[in-house]
């Protein structure tokens, strides 16, 4: 999985702030026994000079190091029992005063030799959720909470089922897409309706819900996502050709992008080229997409070009959401 560069950033920082934060607190904490106990730090400065004898004895030439380094180190062995005493004694832990990072495996650093160390990837999974709380204002939002009352349980112009039923199955297809992400059989959905039928809604639950399973998620709407394509294209200077590759990057290689809004940005020929890269990168890398529309799949082949559209058609499982305005509610 592939978190983009903002929520590693945000990750790395907070790794740094809270190994910071550690160093403090040990500070505060020796000065304080230092202050309360003197023979501790005594202790410690003797343990500290042990280091420079034995180095200094393992020099020596001409001399055999053995018996010294013996002795040092039984007098060191002794000055840490002595120590650790002197805490205990006085109501501290015998290793209060220990510089251990809070993950033996990768040393606070985030990394190990295979790449990134469980304790990063879940402080990652932990800042995307954050930040997807505050494109989305997820609050509260999740699967239990999405209540089918709300929908008119009679028949609806045009339809089979009513609305509250097709919501039933629309409930079901999202929650399985969610908890079982990438193993489902269903890799892309297309959500279509009118405003105010719970689009969005859902699409919040699955991205909260496939974040904290682990997965990178990208959210954005479809005028911020095709600005994104316009500024790598047509970007003015490094640093902004820069921003503007990264910002495509994490649109094609997260593990779920969620396209929002398709049909409210001005459909421009590059507008169409763009979709049409989008759908077809991430079908070819193996990504799963959901987008949003206000758009009829009837509407789409009116607007978009026939590949994008044979895209989105052909290899999404289509979603419709009809009944009375919710938010008229």
């Amino acid at each position: 999985m592939a978190y983009d560069g903002q929520v590693i950033r945000r990750a790395r920082q907070r790794l740094e702030r809270e190994r910071q934060d550690r160093q403090d607190q040990l500070e505060n904490r020796r000065r304080e026994i230092y202050a309360r106990l003197p023979r501790v730090e005594e202790i410690d400065r003797e343990l500290r000079g042990t280091i420079a004898r034995l180095l200094s004895a393992a020099m020596r030439n001409g001399e055999d190091p053995g018996p010294v380094l013996r002795d040092l180190e039984q007098g060191n062995l002794a000055l840490q029992k002595e120590r650790a005493e002197l805490l205990t004694k006085n109501g501290y832990p015998a290793n209060c005063l220990e510089d251990r990072p809070a993950c033996e495996l990768c040393g606070d650093t985030g990394y190990m030799e295979g790449g990134m160390c469980d304790c990063l990837r879940e402080l990652c999974r932990q800042e995307q959720i954050r930040l997807l709380s505050d494109l989305l204002e997820l609050g509260d939002q999740n699967f239990e909470g999405f209540r089918l009352d709300v929908y008119d349980d009679v028949p609806w112009p045009g339809q089979v089922k009513t609305p509250r039923e097709n919501m039933r199955q629309v409930l079901q297809i999202c929650t399985g897409y969610a908890e079982k992400f990438g193993r489902y059989g269903i890799d892309n959905l297309f959500l279509s309706g009118d405003p105010g039928l719970g689009k969005t809604f859902l699409s919040a639950c699955i991205a909260r819900r496939v974040s904290e399973l682990g997965f990178s998620v990208v959210y954005d709407t479809a005028v911020n996502v095709f600005a994104g394509f316009e500024a790598k294209k047509f970007a003015r200077s490094e640093e902004e050709a820069r921003q503007a590759e990264e910002q495509v990057r994490r649109y094609l290689v997260c593990d779920l992008m969620i396209l929002d809004d398709l049909g409210t940005e001005l459909t421009t020929p590059f507008v169409q080229s763009a979709l049409y890269q989008l759908v077809n990168a991430r079908l070819t890398a193996g990504k799963r997409t959901i987008v949003n529309s206000n758009l009829s799949p009837e509407e789409l082949t009116h607007r978009y070009s026939a590949p994008a559209v044979s895209r989105l058609l052909g290899e999404y499982r289509c979603l419709s959401f009809y009944g009375t305005d919710l938010r008229q509610k």
